[in-house]
């Protein structure tokens, strides 16, 4: 898998290049491309943001500019799936990772300051991703959030049972939440661990963890 990010601090990516499950993966499954907005910026000085039309607070991320980026590394817009980074984008969750996951190559649009101009969310953009329903200052951390959960979907990010984790990870996540998880010392001040657990009797065990989901999922 080809993933293409396109930042504005191509630097801060660099201690996620050198931590699982990303590293396991670079140079095999993953190709991972940092790409600079102020490399290809078509405005002087390095520029890339402005203020918004209409007055407000702080600047976007021009639409020339990640126009000008996209052009001088695809040579126009690409073919394949752009990923805009915003709160106003689809909530992203387990079966979207696993969709975006599924591509052979995914651009991700990282934006500073206040945001996009909206043109590179509906002209530049496939799609839109949100990490939460929150604000950030700047689109570097959703796009490593993302990174990190496609990374560890890819062959042998987590070893040589990597596809039986996932798809037990999966299911955990069914009707969005997990179940609980529990490790040694089995009983700790008094807390203890669920008996079923310890019983080695893998039927019960994952009838529980369905339970506890469901009421974990409960209104």
């Amino acid at each position: 898998m080809r993933l293409d990010v396109f930042t504005l601090i191509p630097h801060a990516f660099a201690w996620l290049c050198e931590q699982r499950p990303v590293a396991t993966v670079l140079g095999g499954e993953l190709e991972l491309r940092l790409f600079s907005y102020r490399d290809t910026t078509p405005l002087r000085a390095a520029q890339i943001d402005d203020q918004p039309y209409g007055g407000g607070a702080g600047m976007l991320l021009r639409v020339d500019v990640v126009a000008a980026a996209l052009d001088a590394v695809y040579g126009g817009p690409p073919d394949h799936r752009v990923v805009a980074l915003t709160p106003k984008g689809r909530q992203l969750d387990q079966a979207l990772v696993e969709e975006l996951a599924g591509e052979q190559c995914l651009t991700l649009l990282s934006s500073r300051f206040e945001g996009f101009d909206e043109r590179i969310v509906t002209n530049l953009a496939s799609d839109a991703v949100s990490v939460g329903p929150y604000v950030l200052s700047g689109g570097e951390l959703p796009a490593m959030v993302l990174v990190d959960a496609i990374a560890r979907l890819l062959p042998g990010a987590l070893g040589s049972d990597a596809s039986s984790r996932h798809e037990s990870f999966s299911a955990a996540f069914e009707g969005g939440l997990e179940h609980p998880h529990f490790t040694r010392p089995a009983s700790f001040r008094g807390w203890a661990v669920p008996e079923v657990l310890l019983s080695g009797d893998h039927g019960r065990i994952d009838e529980w963890r369905r339970e506890q989901t469901r009421l974990r999922s409960a209104p």
